[in-house]
C-alpha cells in the first residue's frame, strides 16, 4: 500500500490555513520509544513520544494513548500494553505528555474554552499536530487514527472524538467523563467538581447536543466508542459511565437499550449498542469491583480489537513470546519473581500528592538508576497514620494501610536500566496528607523526591 500523498498534502494545507506549522519530513524511524521535540504547532506546550515498530505495513494505523493525571507519555508506554500490541499488529502509538494544571497535577486540558472548540488551541491542537507529524514522518494512515487513555486520558479520548469526528475512527476511554462535563478549570479538581462530584445527571439529548454544537451540521460518520469503568471507582464515579453511554448513543442516534449484553471475561459486564446494520457503535464495559485502576491485563488488547487492528499483523511478525494474549488477561500469579537480589537495586522514587477533603491521590514514578534491568519488583513503603488505600493502578497493593507492598503486574514487571514506571493509588485520610518517608525497591533503599 502506498502513502496517500494527496491526503497528507491536503492535511498539511488545512493545518497551515489554521495557523499550524508542520516540520519537514525526515527519514528517521524508531524501534523503541523516542521523543519528538519539534512536531508542529503546540499551544498546549506538550511533549510527544512515539513508538514505531520495525515490522509494520506501509501505512500503519495510528493510536494516540494518553496517561492519567500526574503521569507521562513514557510512563504510560511502560505501564500499559499498547506498545507490545503495536509490535504484534504493526501500528504506531503516540504517547502525549500533558503539561497543564487545574489544581490536580498535570492533566489533559478538557476544561478550558479553547480546548472545547475545534482548532481552538490548547492540548487538542497539540495532539492533532502529533497525528499529522506521524503521517508525514512515518507514513501513518490518516484515515485510521484512534484514541485511548486512562482517567484524564480517558476524558481526553472522548474530548477528541467530539472535536474531530472526521479524524478519529474510534476511541476507547478508560475511566473518563462525557465531553463538556467540566465547566472550567475550577470545576476540575475532585472535591470541588460538579462533573466528578457524583451528582452529574444530564439527559441524553443534552449530552448529544454538547457534541453536535462543536460542528453544527456535521453529517459524516461519527467515531465508534468503547467505554470502560470500574464499579468501585470513587475518584471518577462509576455513574459517569452511564452519562457517557447516554451521550454517545444519542450522538449515534441509537436507543438507550443495548442490542446485546454479555460477560466476555470474569467480572467484565459488557453492553453493546448496534446500528441497523448490526455494527456496534457504542460498547460499555463495567468491571465489577474495580476501582480507579484501569486498564488492567487484557483490556488494552480488547480496545485494539474494538478498533479493528487485530485482523492483520505487520509484515514481519515479532516473536509470539512478546505479545500479550488478547483473550485472557494475565493472572497476577504469573508475575515473575524479582530477579534483582534484595539490597542490590539502585532506584529513585518521585511522589506527588493531590489531596481534597478526606481523600487524596498519590502518583509515584519509580526509576531504575542501576546499570542492569530489573525483572519483577516490589516497592515497600509506610503510609502516614490515618491514610488507607481504596484503589490503585499499575501495581497490586497489600495491605491497604500501615506498611504497604506494591508488586508489579504482569505487563510492567520489567524496568530497564535508567527506565521508569508510573504507578499510584487513591486513599482516604483523616487530616494527614503527607507522603511516605521512604521507599525500598526489592529490598534496597531508594532516593526520594
Amino acid at each position: 500500500m502506498r502513502i496517500n500523498r494527496k491526503l497528507l498534502l491536503a492535511l498539511a494545507t488545512s493545518l497551515a490555513v489554521a495557523g499550524l506549522t508542520i516540520p519537514a519530513m525526515q527519514p528517521a524511524f524508531a524501534a523503541s520509544l523516542v521523543e519528538v521535540s519539534n512536531f508542529g504547532s503546540n499551544p498546549g506546550g506538550m511533549r510527544m513520544h512515539v513508538y514505531v515498530p520495525d515490522a509494520r505495513p506501509a501505512n500503519p494505523a495510528i493510536v494516540v494513548a494518553m496517561h492519567g493525571c500526574g503521569g507521562s507519555g513514557p510512563g504510560f508506554y511502560s505501564g500499559s500494553e499498547f506498545a507490545s500490541l503495536a509490535a504484534q499488529y504493526g501500528f504506531i502509538v503516540i504517547y502525549p505528555s500533558a503539561m497543564q494544571e487545574a489544581g490536580f497535577g498535570r492533566c489533559f486540558d478538557t476544561w478550558s474554552a479553547a480546548a472545547k472548540r475545534r482548532d481552538g488551541g490548547s492540548d487538542p491542537v497539540s495532539i492533532m499536530s502529533m497525528v499529522a507529524y506521524a503521517g508525514l514522518q512515518y507514513g501513518g494512515d490518516q484515515n485510521r487514527v484512534y484514541a485511548t487513555g486512562s482517567s484524564s486520558g480517558g476524558m481526553m479520548t472522548q474530548h477528541m472524538l467530539a472535536l474531530y469526528p472526521d479524524r478519529f475512527k474510534a476511541g476507547a476511554a478508560f475511566m473518563g467523563v462525557p465531553f463538556n462535563c467540566f465547566a472550567n478549570a475550577a470545576d476540575y479538581p475532585p472535591g470541588a467538581s460538579q462533573c466528578t462530584g457524583g451528582n452529574m445527571n444530564r439527559t441524553p439529548q443534552q449530552w448529544g447536543d454538547a457534541v453536535r454544537q462543536v460542528i453544527p451540521g456535521f453529517t459524516g460518520t461519527r467515531p465508534r466508542v468503547q467505554l470502560w469503568h470500574g464499579t468501585s471507582d470513587t475518584l471518577v464515579p462509576y455513574s459517569l459511565l452511564q452519562e457517557s453511554v447516554e451521550q454517545w448513543t444519542n450522538v449515534h442516534g441509537l436507543s438507550q437499550t443495548p442490542t446485546s449484553s454479555d460477560t466476555p471475561q470474569a467480572n467484565w459486564n459488557r453492553r453493546r449498542f448496534a446500528d441497523a446494520s448490526g455494527t456496534t457503535q457504542v460498547e460499555a464495559l463495567s468491571i465489577q469491583g474495580a476501582g480507579h485502576s484501569l486498564p488492567s491485563g487484557g483490556m488494552a488488547a480488547s480496545a485494539v480489537a474494538f478498533f479493528g487492528l487485530t485482523t492483520s499483523g505487520p509484515s514481519t511478525p515479532p516473536s509470539p513470546s512478546t505479545s500479550p494474549s488478547p483473550s485472557t488477561p494475565p493472572s497476577p500469579s504469573t508475575s515473575p519473581s524479582p530477579s534483582t537480589p534484595p539490597g542490590t537495586a539502585s532506584c529513585r522514587v518521585t511522589s506527588a500528592i493531590n489531596a481534597w477533603n478526606n481523600g487524596l491521590v498519590e502518583n509515584l514514578t519509580v526509576t531504575n538508576t542501576g546499570s542492569a534491568a530489573i525483572n519483577g519488583w516490589s516497592l515497600v513503603f509506610s503510609l502516614p497514620s490515618g491514610q488507607a488505600i481504596t484503589s490503585g493502578w499499575n501495581a497490586a497493593y497489600s495491605p491497604t494501610s500501615g506498611q504497604v507492598t506494591a508488586r508489579n503486574l504482569p505487563y510492567n514487571a520489567a524496568i530497564p536500566a535508567n527506565g521508569s514506571i508510573d504507578l499510584g493509588f487513591q486513599a482516604t485520610h483523616t487530616g494527614n496528607t503527607g507522603k511516605p518517608a521512604s521507599f525500598t525497591l526489592n529490598g534496597a533503599d531508594c532516593l526520594t523526591s
